[in-house]
C-alpha cells in the first residue's frame, strides 16, 4: 500500500516525493521544524512543505529573532555577573 505525501509539491521541479529536515545550519533541529522545512530529493530545492514557497524569509526572522534572544541572554548574563562581583567587594 502506498502513502500520500504529507508535504507540497516541489516548487521547482514538481515532485512529491519531499523529506522532512532533520537540521540545517541556519536553524539547528528546532528551526526546521518550525518552518516546516523540506527537501526534494529529485532536484535539492529546499522549501516549506506546507506552502509550496521558499522559507528565505522565515529563515531570515527565525535568525534574527534567535540573534537577538542570544545578545539578550549575553546582556542579562553579563549584567549579572557585574552585579555579583559589585557585591562581593
Amino acid at each position: 500500500m502506498k502513502t500520500m505525501n504529507a508535504y507540497a509539491p516541489c516548487p521547482q521541479c514538481g515532485g512529491t516525493n519531499a523529506e522532512k529536515m532533520r537540521f540545517t545550519w541556519w536553524g539547528g533541529v528546532l528551526g526546521p521544524k518550525i518552518l516546516t522545512h523540506v527537501k526534494c530529493p529529485a532536484c535539492g530545492k529546499t522549501y516549506n512543505g506546507k506552502s509550496g514557497k521558499d522559507n528565505t524569509t522565515g529563515i531570515v526572522i527565525y535568525s534574527v529573532i534567535a540573534a537577538i534572544l542570544a545578545l539578550g541572554l549575553a546582556v542579562v548574563m553579563f549584567a549579572a555577573l557585574g552585579a555579583l562581583m559589585f557585591a562581593t567587594r
